[in-house]
């Protein structure tokens, strides 16, 4: 009874919290001019004062996908680029996007924000400058602008609306070993059974599934989806490919991303994400097909069954290990020197006693 009572409580005090952002919003946006149709702008400083703008038009990159999936990789490549900046996860965004779908409006909610006047357009437009401002304040200002949080992707279709001239990267990566870095590095997702890969596995097959219809929707010259074992196979081929879907200039750096950690307009890493232990790394084979041999006989005798996004993806659910292709000699070498032990870590995170190893809860 009194987890009853207090989830009760919890939920009176969401709504009276959405309520109230909400109304400030409005607010906020009337004050400044910033009504539905108009111009919302954030000026941005770097360190040496030169300005940038920002505003609903401004490209911006999203980068999103299944957690474990390669996401963090592909935003700590970009962020090896000069002209642009992605970032840690900034776990807020997910959130709002999460909260202006509970304000549709066909839902009691919604229907009730129209009744005292606040209409979608509002809250488009407040969702628009919350979502801006975040990701303009979230580190230095860079030509290109990138957002890493994985499920933002399930939203790309109304984010495609609301950037007008926004992209999007779609990590892919084999279920399987998504599934199981997920399972065997304890990171919790709501919903997720961590303790049954037949769950996890069908989940999976659900999100990507979503995610890639998304991407479908908001079409090839917007979203294009990347195959993590091509990053890691591949590198230089794929990341030329996605430089040139962004319209930027080829840049050698995002091949040694671990050289530009810490370092003025390069890598920011966070000690929370549960990837950084890995992505200090130069681009190496190691994680490719460490899942293989850890599922269960059962669930790998049902796996047409359990997720057959694999084989619409491209992976043979019946291979242990598939084929992933073959690497680029670079990552050879960068593998080869890793076992040898021929790898040190950033100077900037030595200050660290270790990465952590906690769990980290994902919100999906």
């Amino acid at each position: 009874m009194r987890l009853s009572v207090r989830r009760g409580a919890v939920l009176l005090f969401t709504l009276f919290v959405v309520s109230l952002l909400t109304r400030t919003l409005f607010r906020v946006l009337k004050c400044h001019g910033s009504l539905p149709g108009a111009h919302l702008v954030s000026v941005v400083r770097n360190w040496n004062q030169t300005q940038y703008r920002y505003d609903q038009h401004t490209p911006v990159v999203f980068v999103g996908g299944f957690p474990r999936s390669g996401t963090t990789l592909m935003r700590v490549m970009l962020d090896a680029h000069p002209d642009i900046r992605c970032g840690e996860e900034t776990r807020v965004i997910p959130r709002i996007l999460a909260l202006r779908q509970s304000w549709g409006r066909h839902g009691l909610e919604g229907r009730m924000l129209e009744d005292e006047g606040i209409g979608q357009e509002t809250l488009d437009a407040a969702t628009t400058a919350f979502i801006l401002q975040i990701i303009a304040r979230h580190g230095e200002p860079a030509p290109l602008l990138c957002n890493k949080d994985p499920f933002t992707l399930k939203s790309a279709v109304y984010l495609s609306h609301l950037f007008t001239n926004s992209k999007f990267l779609l990590m892919l990566r084999d279920g399987r070993a998504s599934v199981h870095s997920m399972i065997s590095r304890r990171v919790t997702i709501g919903g997720f059974d961590l303790a049954n890969y037949r769950d996890c596995l069908s989940k999976w097959n659900n999100a990507v599934n979503a995610m890639l219809s998304q991407c479908l929707t908001v079409g090839r010259r917007r979203c294009m989806t990347v195959r993590y074992e091509d990053l890691v196979l591949q590198p230089r081929a794929t990341m030329n490919s996605i430089l040139r879907f962004l319209n930027t200039p080829w840049h050698e750096g995002v091949l040694h991303h671990e050289d530009a950690i810490g370092k003025p307009g390069g890598v920011s890493l966070s000690k929370t994400e549960r990837s950084t232990d890995q992505v200090i790394k130069p681009v190496n084979l190691e994680a490719l097909t460490r899942w293989v041999g850890h599922i269960p006989a059962d669930v790998q005798e049902d796996m047409e069954k359990i997720a057959p996004m694999l084989r619409r993806l491209g992976y043979n659910p019946n291979a242990n290990p598939p084929d992933y292709g073959q690497p680029e000699p670079e990552v050879v070498n960068n593998t080869q020197r890793l076992l040898k032990g021929d790898f040190k870590t950033p100077e900037n995170l030595k200050r660290w006693d270790q990465i952590p190893q906690k769990r980290e809860k994902l919100n999906g």
